[in-house]
């Protein structure tokens, strides 16, 4: 049994055993916090008086940053949660927010969770999205950025208010704050009500709405564990994205959970770097509840996180001024950082770097630990689990490509399914299956009925959730993705993981990051076709790596057909390659392809992400599509000719 302290931790896990041993004591008797405000409470009595938020507005001032103590943190938290109380936020009401990383995102994030219900959305959406968002999730108050000069957001958000029913209120945030200069701006409070189109809503400051109310604690009954405490879109950024409905237990076990891997590394004075946006699951748990929890220190550092202008080239300096132990990225983030020299930088301090989002390629893990000297730590997780649900341990086994280890309390295993997704079996050691979990983490579910199908497993009288990837699990309970069961390329049948072509080409001393695509085809249903961003200043011709990427390919079927050199790879917001604008890419040149063949004009293409029928090519042709509809029946994609 693993030495613990009276609060449940002691020697960091190492191995399966542990986690194993770990789980002897019954999870009722560890006294979680009932929620998340409770959590961060608890957090803060351990040393109310130590930084526990650093913000920085530029990347230039960031040895001049504005501090929260754990007090001061938390009062501006409860602050924040009795005034959405106040304007109405009950516990089943929505408070959505739509802001960069700022402070003030925090206050709602965890005020909201008490109130009510936080409904996170990405400040990059159009209006159109954003709207279909707020209606879907039937927002009550909205949160967002005043006006800013050479900022869009809140001309986006007013615009998609105007179409949303439910809708009693915005509250906004300013930076002028965060300027430290005597600023000639108007104050946040100088708007009353946004007009637009003959549509008027209130619009309030929320620094003043906080000003009225007491931080000392929530003038309302807390929520329980099983109440629903967040919303989190999932599933894409193009089209609807379905949106996951989180209970406060899902949170808390896993930032709890979490924790038996870390052991006391966010102790108060212990640093972690906040670089992903908060609208994001890691950006929320990894970078704010878990080091808050354990009453450490978060450094967010720009509204843009990673992609504020100079903070990656000014990040090894960020690290020695903070003295920072450990920040979370994803793979495109490790490989910017990669380019960065580390200099004379005292980075010491730096233990280990988190990676998640997407498997994390080889050779880059290997070059980034040799030049830049610190640890990688690959996990795994999505929003549907809260966030973490299984990490190669810190002071054990970190085994190069895997996901780690499942964390204590919830299950995790590779099954097998039948064709309507039934189960069938769990998988036998190293075979591949649908990745599953079990436990308090996971979901409440899709808030639309309709998203929910094919989402559980019933295993044993038992609800697990189908990940929708694909693993294997080794005999020292390591798990290995070994894809994605949506993006595996179908070859004549023949299935296609598209992992195996990117490592293939890894190596290359040229290549910065790669991403494999199935290419519709008539006769084979899809050709693995593998797009490369270069480094920079490096040269590679498309012939080149092709002929290296086959000589690594020990399987014929999964030789790529061709190589299709890129300035940049298509990424979502948190840094993910995003796969789909490649597939799109492949669409629209076969279509032009088979036009061209056909002697038909093309007027207009688009392919879109379409929500009932997935991947749609939207075509006008110039008198008439003659034979193009038959041709184009031939694939798998749909069209629509207009």
């Amino acid at each position: 049994m693993l030495a613990t302290t009276p609060g449940g931790f002691g020697r960091p896990i190492v191995s399966l055993p542990n986690v194993e041993a770990f789980e002897q004591v019954p999870l009722p008797e560890r006294a979680l916090p009932a929620n998340t405000y409770e959590m961060l409470a608890r957090g803060a009595d351990i040393a109310p008086d130590q930084p526990a938020l650093s913000f920085f507005l530029r990347s230039d001032d960031f040895r001049d940053a504005f501090v929260w103590t754990h007090a001061e943190l938390l009062a501006d938290i409860t602050k924040t949660a009795n005034a959405l109380r106040r304007l109405g936020i009950g516990r089943d009401d929505v408070v959505a927010f739509v802001l960069p990383n700022l402070p003030e995102a925090h206050f709602v994030i965890w005020g909201g969770e008490a109130a009510g219900i936080a409904f996170a959305i990405n400040p990059l959406l159009e209006s159109g999205q954003i709207s279909e968002l707020l209606i879907a999730g039937r927002a009550k108050w909205l949160v967002t950025l005043e006006p800013c000069p050479g900022i869009d957001i809140w001309q986006k958000v007013i615009r998609a208010a105007a179409t949303v029913p439910d809708l009693q209120g915005i509250l906004t945030v300013g930076l002028a704050p965060y300027l430290r200069c005597n600023s000639d701006e108007p104050s946040e409070d100088r708007l009353q009500s946004a007009d637009i189109d003959g549509f008027s809503i209130p619009v309030l400051s929320l620094r003043e709405q906080m000003k009225g109310e007491s931080g000392d604690g929530l003038t309302f009954d807390a929520p329980s564990a099983g109440d629903i405490s967040s919303y989190f879109c999932t599933g894409g950024t193009t089209g609807l994205p379905k949106i996951a409905a989180r209970t406060h237990l899902s949170e808390v076990f896993d930032a709890w959970s979490t924790r038996a891997f870390t052991g006391n590394a966010f102790a108060p004075g212990n640093t972690i770097f906040c670089g992903l946006p908060l609208f994001h699951v890691n950006g929320q748990l990894v970078t704010g509840l878990i080091p808050w929890s354990q009453g450490g220190h978060v450094v967010l550092g720009t509204p843009h996180g990673y992609r504020g202008d100079g903070v990656i080239p000014s990040f090894w300096e960020i690290v020695e001024h903070y003295r920072i132990v450990a920040f979370s990225g994803v793979p495109t983030v490790f490989s910017a950082l990669l380019q960065v020299p580390v200099g004379s930088r005292d980075i010491s301090s730096l233990g280990y770097g988190f990676c998640g989002a997407a498997p994390m390629p080889v050779e880059l893990f290997r070059t980034f630990e040799k030049t830049i000297g610190v640890r990688i730590l690959e996990a795994y997780g999505l929003t549907e689990g809260a966030c973490v649900s299984s990490v190669n341990p810190p002071e054990g086994e970190r085994r190069i490509g895997s996901i780690g280890l499942r964390l204590p309390y919830q299950k995790m295993a590779s099954v097998r399914l039948d064709d309507f997704g039934a189960f069938l079996g769990f998988a036998e050691t190293e075979e591949v299956g649908v990745l599953a979990i079990c436990g308090p983490n996971v979901f409440a579910g899709y808030i639309n009925p309709e998203h929910n199908k094919g989402l559980w497993i019933e295993i044993d009288g038992e609800r697990w959730l189908n990940t929708g990837d694909l693993a294997r699990q080794d005999v020292d309970g390591y798990f290995w993705l070994t894809g994605r069961k949506k993006e595996l390329i179908i070859r004549g049948g023949h299935n296609i993981d598209p992992k195996l072509i990117e490592d293939a080409v890894q190596d290359h001393p040229a290549v910065q990051l790669a991403a494999a695509v199935g290419r519709p085809d008539a006769r084979a249903g899809e050709l693995p076709i593998l797009y490369v961003q270069l480094r920079p200043a490096a040269e590679a011709s498309e012939a080149d790596l092709l002929a290296h990427a086959i000589d690594r390919i020990p399987e014929r079927a999964a030789h790529p057909k061709s190589v299709r050199i890129l300035a940049s790879l298509p990424v979502t917001p948190v840094g993910k390659i995003f796969k789909p604008a490649l597939s799109m890419l492949e669409i629209e040149d076969v279509v032009r392809q088979e036009a061209a063949a056909s002697g038909i004009k093309l007027l207009s293409l688009s392919v879109v992400q379409d929500p009932r029928l997935g991947l749609l090519a939207r075509i006008a042709t110039e008198g008439g599509p003659g034979p193009l509809p038959e041709k184009l029946g031939r694939y798998a994609f749909k069209t629509q000719f207009l």
